[in-house]
Order: structure tokens, then sequence, then C-alpha cells
């Protein structure tokens, strides 16, 4: 464990803004600026996405589980693969409002994918419903990264305790929970991947070095939040550490827009699907063994 964890979380949780369901780009891959591919047809986005961006997945099949014995109340929710493993796994960072059913469904298309899927609950079992719930309870997190750290410690140790993970985990995360998934990369348990959409950022080389796996993340040009300057930022940052990255901001859509495919379809699915392809990518070559 880092010493100085606390103080590479907090250089992520102080910047971190109100996440809303809205955000477009340049991309970079390695570190260099690239060109966003172009859409692909809404007939094969529609295909090829996951039912759970497109507001169309059945009922969430895992079940819950208390992972984290400091705080009972944190209702996490678990999903597996078919097949007895071991799997690599794949913790997910709910948005600003908590652990609702569009991240368990994310979760179950993971373990389609053949990821042990957790969504981690760092609100003790909260969902906020208005901006102001939710704003109360991103400051009341925000307010104790250590809690932030030891729930997702207690994540990361609850998988690999497991005879159906192989050992190697990875996070992902949205708007608030993205940028959660940056500062554990900071400061928490080693683990071996970290995925960011429309995430806090952190632009200093310095602080970044601390990373020792290759980053992921997705952003939007029309995102206010986390313009696309600030990710050009931190693609020099990630560069000047040393830090492989695969981070691309898509042009013509706003922030949320990969979660939430199904508020604009003809904009989002196909910059959703390129995203969803990439992470599928990145996952593969990061929670693999050997």
């Amino acid at each position: 464990m880092r010493t100085d964890r606390r103080m590479l979380v907090l250089l992520v949780l102080a910047a971190m803004a109100a996440c809303t369901q809205s955000g477009n780009g340049a991309n970079a891959d390695e570190g260099e600026p690239s060109a966003a591919p172009p859409s692909a047809g809404m007939e094969s986005a529609a295909d090829s996405l996951p039912a759970a961006l497109l507001g169309t997945a059945p009922p969430p099949r895992g079940v819950a589980v208390n992972y984290y014995a400091a705080d009972p109340a944190a209702a996490g929710y678990l999903v597996t693969p078919e097949g007895e493993g071991p799997h690599p796994a794949v913790i997910l960072i709910h948005e600003w409002d908590g652990l609702n059913d569009r991240i368990r469904q994310v979760a179950d298309a993971l373990a389609d994918e053949g990821y042990v899927a957790l969504a981690a609950d760092l609100y003790s079992g909260r969902v906020g419903t208005t901006r102001e719930e939710n704003m109360a309870l991103v400051q009341e997190a925000r307010a104790n990264p250590g809690a932030l750290i030891a729930n997702l410690d207690a994540a990361v140790d609850f998988l690999r305790s497991r005879d159906d993970v192989t050992g190697r985990v990875g996070t992902m995360g949205w708007c608030f929970g993205g940028g959660v998934a940056l500062s554990y990369a900071l400061g928490g348990e080693d683990h071996d991947a970290t995925a960011i959409f429309y995430g806090s950022l952190v632009t200093d080389p310095d602080s970044l070095a601390a990373l020792d796996h290759e980053i992921y993340g997705t952003f939007a040009a029309e995102d206010d939040g986390i313009p696309p300057e600030q990710v050009e930022q931190f693609v020099a940052a990630l560069r000047e550490a040393g830090v492989t990255n695969d981070v691309h901001v898509y042009d013509a859509v706003d922030h949320g827009f990969w979660l939430w495919v199904d508020q604009d379809f003809e904009a989002r699915s196909g910059p959703a699907l390129d995203a969803w392809t990439r992470l599928k990518a990145y996952l593969a070559r990061t929670l693999s063994e050997g």
C-alpha cells in the first residue's frame, strides 16, 4: 500500500466536478493525438452494443454482496460468467447518484464477456434521485477519501479471495466513478487496469508516475466539465510520466454519452460502439494472464 495514497487521492477528489448526463473531441493512443473513427451504422451499433447501454437489458441477474466489512450497509452487486473459470475480474464504480440498475446491467454485460464483475457501492446503500441529493452524496464521499480507498481495497481483496478469479483485477467508472477510478489507481491496492469514462483528471506528471499499468480513457468533446484541452494535458502528462495509455475524445457527443446511449441513440451509438470495442480489447490485454 502506498504511504502517500491520501495526498494522491485528494488531487482527483478535490477537482471532482458534479456530473450530469450530457460531453466530444480528439483521440490519443499511446499518448499520441489521433482522429476519432467515423460512427458505425446505427443498425450495427444496435446489434453490437450491450443492451445495458440501450436501456433494453433484462433485470439484473446477479446477487447483492456485502464485500466491505467496515460498512455493512455497503451493498455491492456480483455477477459471474458461465463456466468454472478462473476468470479475470472488474470492479465497476458508479456515477454520482450511486449504484443503480444501469450499472448492474453493465456488470452483467461484462460477465457475458468472461469477467467476474463486482459493482461497488460507495454510498452505503443509498441512491440519489435529485441533483441536490447526488451532490450531497458526492460531497460526503469526497470528504473521506480514505474510506473510498478502503472500500475499493476491500473489493479487490474480496475478488482475489474467490476461487473463480485469476487474481487479475481492473476498475472502471463513469464521471464521479471515473475520477475515483483514477484516484484509486494512484493510491489504492495494486491492480491491473483502470478505465476512465469522462472522469476528473490529474495533469501532474510526477503524480501520474505512480501509475503502474496502462490507462484507458473515453471522453467527449462537448463535455464542459472535462473539456478536450484538459484531456490533452492529461495525455501529455501520462506521456511525460512514461505511462502507456489508450485515451480517446469523441466528437459530437457530450458527458454521459457512453452509459446512456438511449438518451440520444443517433449521436451516441457510433462513438459508444467504438469505445466499447476499445474497452474489450483493453481489458483483454491488461487482465489476461501471460
